[in-house]
């Protein structure tokens, strides 16, 4: 087994297979984003720059393109046996891929990371004996339950002094957080021999130091066991149990092609996590289509006396977009709004691939639909079991604790942000069918109005109801009144729930003025997400 370094060949010249399919830029992962020094030009929506072979490498976009800053994406060249080494291989569309080895790459899940930080300062954090090298230091891996984790710094050359990762929490500059040791899946290139890593895997090397590392240690680690001769955990086992958020999820049944049911409210986000899986989705609203529209029609031709199928438009725009080899989604939106006969024309699509009888979809297909449950829309209708039992269903429930990161990384205006951080009640409210109403999206509307009028809160109502806009101009009023800074022992602030510490933070903003030292400090001892929310709203409002 070798390491090496993807050629520009392999890319962009003569492709390899999977990258026609999957594409050519690489998404960071934890480490990768915590390691690398950011010139505000290496991210873009989680994707890096990455090294290639030579002096060449891979922009964000996954174009050809020199590149300051980059991570390492690896691949590995197999040798005669080392196919026996691989486990859990699967193939997903036209794209094979296995596990092999383990590599400290996700953070550790928030609910155990308190934990680990308590018993690393008591000293109790048991130590396996293994390590690994990270942006040039050696770092040691400690046990933690069934986990291996890593303690590692956050890179002191960030642009906004803070780094966003994978489950919306942030780590500050200098900051030193666990990374947990997973299971490493893999692009299989069977007819190559090669096994190409899907995500950029590590930063904070430069080219000869990646290149270093790779031929010299990067195997050895990846398939080390630790002193008591035990495999990083997941390696080798028969099966693994992942972390997923709902996009996670999504793209998991995408790339294995199981049809994906998305249930959630309005306002939810069901189509934006679609698009950002693929941004050229086809969507279908089916509450706008009739069986015809969806089956195609019949013409009869005078000529030659005969009936003529004629495919429908969306079909036919569905092909040509599949006609670039990559994986497309065929989007039904609001399916449980859809008449029963349409419900049943969209059951034999599902079922068997085939439009009308006549017509397949494309191989890179994939069926992706989404609606409301019954007892949310007054048009909706419960969908039939046979169709029902074709999907993988995921249910999406948007709440303050998992809107906030979402809003940081949207540049939400601050004010809508504090006002939810502390009234999350009024994150959705009833629709009366007589003025607006307050949702998810709605908000991103107050936001757009907010930012665009200089902050006119005479402008909320028309979105979200003169009582939401009543409510939102009284906090404001109230808050402006507070200055004062409660003093909490380390006990409490651990006890303190998620929405309490935003309101925590929240009242640290109208202390800042008069007391930004203490509203600094005990921001900070929230924790990073918070003290990061803190700051960008701070900057934003000053």
């Amino acid at each position: 087994m070798k390491s090496i370094f993807l050629s520009h060949r392999k890319l962009f010249e003569q492709p390899l297979q999977l990258f026609r399919i999957a594409g050519t830029s690489a998404q960071a992962s934890d480490l990768a984003l915590i390691t690398i020094p950011d010139d505000g030009f290496s991210l873009s929506d989680k994707n890096i720059n990455y090294y290639l072979a030579g002096e060449d490498c891979v922009d964000r976009f996954g174009r050809s393109h020199k590149c300051v800053n980059c991570a390492v994406r690896p691949a590995l060249l197999l040798e005669p046996g080392d196919e026996n080494l691989l486990s859990h291989v699967r193939e997903a569309g036209e794209i094979v891929t296995a596990e092999l080895g383990s590599y400290p790459f996700a953070v550790l899940d928030t609910s155990m990371r308190e934990m680990a930080e308590k018993q690393y300062r008591d000293g109790t954090l048991k130590k396996t004996g293994a390590s690994y090298l990270i942006a040039g230091e050696s770092r040691e891996v400690y046990r933690l339950g069934a986990k291996q984790i890593v303690r590692v710094p956050v890179t002191e050359d960030t642009v906004s002094g803070y780094v966003q990762l994978s489950d919306g929490s942030v780590a500050n500059s200098g900051e030193e957080i666990f990374i947990e040791v997973r299971p490493i899946r893999w692009y299989y290139d069977e007819i190559n021999k090669m096994l190409v890593c899907g995500r950029a895997l590590f930063a904070g090397l430069g080219r000869e130091e990646a290149d270093q590392y790779l031929s010299e240690r990067f195997i050895e680690e990846l398939l080390q066991k630790d002193e008591e001769g035990e495999a990083p955990a997941g390696l080798g086992s028969s099966y693994h149990i992942g972390e997923h958020d709902e996009l996670d999820m999504i793209r998991a049944f995408v790339m294995a092609d199981i049809p994906v049911f998305i249930h959630g409210l309005t306002g939810d986000g069901k189509s934006d996590r679609v698009k950002e899986i693929d941004p050229q989705v086809l969507d279908i609203e089916l509450v706008n289509e009739t069986p015809e529209t969806i089956n195609g029609r019949a013409v009869y031709n005078e000529t030659n006396d005969e009936i003529i199928d004629i495919k429908p438009v969306w079909l036919v725009k569905l092909e040509r977009l599949c006609e670039d080899g990559k994986i497309h989604i065929l989007f039904f939106d609001e399916l449980t709004n859809a008449t029963k006969q349409t419900q049943a024309v969209i059951f034999k699509i599902v079922l068997e691939r085939f439009v009308n009888n006549r017509w397949p979809l494309p191989e890179n297909a994939r069926i992706v639909a989404a609606g409301n449950d019954r007892n949310e829309s007054s048009v909706a209708h419960d969908l039939a079991e046979p169709l029902f039992g074709r999907f993988a269903h995921i249910y999406i429930r948007t709440t303050i604790e998992n809107w906030m990161p979402w809003a940081v990384r949207k540049r939400i205006n601050p004010y809508v942000m504090e006002f939810l951080a502390n009234n999350d009640l009024y994150l959705r409210t009833a629709f009366t069918g007589s003025e607006g109403y307050a949702d998810p999206r709605r908000w991103e509307m107050v936001s757009r109005v907010l930012d665009s009028s200089g902050n006119d809160f005479s402008l909320i109502e028309p979105i979200v109801g003169r009582d939401t806009a009543d409510a939102f101009i009284r906090f404001f009023r109230a808050q402006e009144e507070l200055a004062d800074i409660v003093k909490y022992t380390d006990e409490e602030i651990a006890h303190l729930t998620v929405a309490r510490k935003y309101q925590t933070a929240q009242q640290c903003l109208y202390a800042a003025s008069a007391k930004p030292k203490e509203a600094s400090e005990l921001v900070e001892r929230l924790g990073a997400e918070f003290a990061a929310w803190y700051r960008y709203v701070l900057e934003r409002k000053n």
